[in-house]
Order: C-alpha cells, then structure tokens, then sequence
C-alpha cells in the first residue's frame, strides 16, 4: 500500500501534489527547514506518549524559530480520520512542521510493519562514524532527516544501524535511535548531547527494576566489556545490539539483562496506551 500525505490547515485536511510510496519515499518532499516527529498506532487508533512526541515537536519548533500554530486535539482528529480511512489498521506516521507555514503541519502515513521478531530476539550488527553529529541534538529536525539518507544509503547491507562517536570516543546515539550499552552491571546511555528519544524516556522508567542506571556515553574503547547492547527507537522498541564493526558484544548472544529490559518496556508500553 502506498503512503498517504495529507496537509492539516486551517480549514482541515487537504491534499497533497505529489505521491509517495512510503515514509521513506516522502522524505523527499520534507521540507528542509522543518522539524517533526515519528510514531505508530497500537490496535489501530490507539498510541503512546503522543503528547510526548507533540511536546518534543513544539520544543524543538521553539529552538528552530518556528512559531507552531495548531491545536492538538485537531490534530489528533486528523490523524484518527487518516488511519481509520486508510484500513492499514496499525499505522506508521510522521507530523511535520515547516519554518515556510507554521499554521499547517504535513501528516505522512504507511502501514505500520513492526520489526522482525528475530532483530528482537538475535540482534543486530552496527557499524561506527565520526564523521558527523547532530547540529543540535535537542532538535528532531528535518534538516538531519535529509541529510542522514546519504549515510544511510552508503552503510553494507548487513548493518542495521550506525553509531555516531564523538571526538571524546563516545558512542552517543544511532542515526535514528537512542544507544544504550550494559557494562559492570549498570546501564550506560549519554546523559546530554542526543535526542531525547520518546521510547528512551520508557527505557529510563523501567530499568530501576533490572538494572542501575548510569547517564554516561559509553565509550568505543570499552566494547569489549559490553555486556550488551541495545538500540531504541519508537516504531522499533529495544533492539539488540551483538556486534559494532566487527566486535562481538558478549560473544554475539543477546543477553539476560536485555531480555529483561525488552519485557518490561512491553509492559510498561501495553499498560500505558491511549486512544488517538
């Protein structure tokens, strides 16, 4: 199934003039000036933490110089209307802004696929880059979205993601997700310097019940005493991490304390859902 792209204007939801056949596809015609967010629906017009995701939108319009003008329960009306018309049942979308018409946001849906239970179950290889960062990393700006696609398109097919590492030799974030990593039986995740991630937040609720938390980047130097790894993302959930260029992390094998951390965010996910 295609995508669907809708305008939400002052006088409701418009159509678009162009087509695209996935949310990827409609990156294209994302404006570069922008800002946005991404999530899906559960059950169909079910969602989580979406005044979350709205209040990280208005954040970092804030920081962008975009003056958003919209309200949100118009907002959700549209998106419910778009996902209930379209018959995917669960969906995938993406609300944008841009600095050109911050009185309307750009609405962007697609069949919602959740990852294949083997990422969940067997991890993922990543590879590393130095090469860029996030201007601001506070910011989910369209600007780094467009960029990203360079990097993304030039990584090997067997890597599921890549790592952004500071000069300091810490590992902060994905490209499009939060990095965690399980050394000396705590969890380290960068305290500043990433995007506040919407799953990160259910990550940091949940762990003080398997492991102590620790707000620090963990660093390249120490992936040999990775005791796991895992990645975050809101479509994605926790995903394994089991290799970074190469190295192995405890031997390739998802770990107890993963395992651990991947059923309690599902409870605390299925404990906290609210209709659109």
């Amino acid at each position: 199934m295609p995508a669907i792209v809708k305008r939400l204007t002052a006088a409701g939801l418009r159509d678009v003039d162009f087509r695209a056949t996935s949310l990827s596809d409609a990156e294209q015609y994302e404006p570069a000036d922008g800002v946005y967010t991404v999530s899906n629906t559960y059950n169909q017009t079910q969602t989580l933490l979406l005044d979350a995701h709205l209040d990280r939108l208005e954040e970092s319009a804030a920081r962008a110089g975009i003056p958003l003008r919209y309200r949100r329960s118009r907002l959700k009306s549209a998106l419910c209307k778009m996902v209930v018309d379209s018959t995917y049942g669960d969906a995938r979308f993406r609300i944008s802004a841009a600095a050109a018409a911050p009185q309307e946001l750009l609405l962007s849906i697609e069949p919602y696929q959740p990852p294949d239970p083997d990422l969940a179950s067997k991890g993922v290889a990543c590879n590393s880059t130095s090469a860029q960062s996030r201007p601001d990393p506070r910011t989910k700006s369209s600007r780094w979205m467009l960029f990203r696609k360079s990097l993304e398109a030039a990584r090997p097919a067997e890597i599921y993601e890549s790592l952004l590492i500071d000069g300091h030799g810490r590992i902060l974030e994905g490209l499009s997700s939060n990095f965690y990593a399980i050394m000396d039986g705590a969890l380290y995740t960068a305290g500043h310097g990433v995007l506040a991630g919407i799953s990160r937040r259910v990550v940091l609720a949940v762990c003080e019940s398997v492991l102590p938390l620790q707000l620090e980047a963990p660093r390249y130097r120490d992936i040999s005493r990775f005791e796991g790894a895992f990645l975050t993302s809101s479509s994605r959930g926790i995903i394994p991490v089991v290799a970074i260029d190469g190295q192995a992390i405890a031997e390739g094998c998802v770990g107890a304390n993963t395992i651990a951390l991947q059923n309690a965010y599902r409870r605390w996910v299925a404990a906290r859902l609210e209709e659109l």
